[in-house]
């Protein structure tokens, strides 16, 4: 059974691997310069106030994504960063 997320749902301090990027057009093009391509692992490192936007680290970079942005990403949660072990 796939246990497939959306990235918005990704707690804090833990990681996962994005599967694929549901939008279309600009927004896409947005996401995959920032490197949001599918098998990358991305780690939620914080969230604003008002849960929105959410910093991630993706490729050694940080990256603030709206919630909006964020739901378009699918991703598969991991318990550990690949290599970490």
């Amino acid at each position: 059974m796939n246990n497939f997320m959306l990235l918005h749902q990704l707690p804090l301090e833990k990681y996962g691997k994005i599967k694929n990027i549901t939008t279309t057009g600009i927004v896409r093009r947005r996401l995959l310069d920032l490197g949001m391509i599918p098998g990358t692992v991305v780690k939620a490192l914080m969230r604003s106030p008002a849960k929105d936007p959410t910093a991630y680290e993706i490729r050694g970079t940080v990256i603030a994504l709206r919630n909006s942005e964020a739901s378009n990403i699918i991703i598969e949660p991991l318990y550990t960063r690949i290599g970490d072990v």
